[in-house]
């Protein structure tokens, strides 16, 4: 069997999100999921990382198994990712650093949050949402956004 191009999961993932207002909440909600998820991962210190890895967190050993998912799948999806996700980094480094609640805290109810508005957004298109079939649409939804931005800007996926 084949492996699935980027088109191919793409296509399939945009069967279950065409309802405009299911689209327009995955706008909001996916890039808030995957910054929690970052976020999440942030909050958890590694004391016995190698020094290379930045400020300890498993964090940056997670983003470095996503770049490689999204590397194989395309290379201007993955530059365009990994981009994100040093954004996310940051960002988390900043509210770390500076949020007067701890960084986890803010990371779950934004998640719980986002979550409740994807699942409104599916009950709305009227299908379930993709990951329910295969887990591998969670890193799915991130790139399919990244995809519409290329488009939009006329970067090859």
């Amino acid at each position: 069997m084949a492996a699935r191009s980027i088109q191919d999961w793409f296509d399939a993932y945009g069967v279950s999100h065409q309802d405009p207002t299911n689209k327009a909440i995955h706008w909001v909600c996916v890039p808030v999921i995957y910054f929690c998820v970052v976020g999440l991962l942030f909050s958890v210190p590694l004391p016995t990382a190698p020094p290379f890895v930045g400020p300890h967190t498993l964090a940056y050993i997670a983003l470095a198994f996503v770049g490689y998912f999204y590397l194989r799948l395309s290379l201007t999806i993955a530059v365009g990712m990994m981009l994100w996700s040093g954004f996310c980094l940051a960002v988390c480094n900043y509210l770390d650093l500076h949020a007067p609640w701890p960084l986890w805290a803010i990371c779950i109810v934004l998640f719980v949050a986002a979550w409740i508005g994807q699942f409104f957004g599916h009950k709305v298109e009227g299908k379930k949402p993709s990951f329910l079939d295969d887990l591998q649409f969670l890193m799915i939804g991130p790139a399919w956004l990244m995809g519409f931005v290329y488009r939009r800007i006329g970067i090859p996926i």
